[in-house]
């Protein structure tokens, strides 16, 4: 099944714009993922963390999946919530 994807993602890449759009898209997705990686160090279930964060499950779960991005303030909440520090960090391109 991976293989079947990888052979799918790297024939739509070949698009120079679909190409673009999914490069636009990487630094959400970056947070996203930074964030599931944050919850599952911590040992939580999205309901717990929301539990913590005094939110919902639902709010969690846009959060992990790329759809929503999280304002500073929410970050910071995220990474006390999970034992996480919060940092952002630029580097040359």
């Amino acid at each position: 099944m991976t293989i079947q994807f990888e052979k799918l993602k790297a024939r739509l890449l070949a698009n120079p714009k679909v190409k673009a759009e999914y490069e636009a898209l990487a630094p959400e997705f970056e947070i996203a993922a930074e964030l599931l990686r944050a919850r599952l160090r911590a040992g939580l279930s999205q309901t717990e963390l929301a539990a913590r964060m005094g939110t919902s499950q639902s709010t969690i779960a846009r959060l992990e999946n790329g759809h929503t991005l999280p304002s500073t303030k929410t970050l910071l909440r995220y990474a006390e919530a999970t034992g996480s520090k919060f940092r952002v960090r630029l580097s040359a391109a």
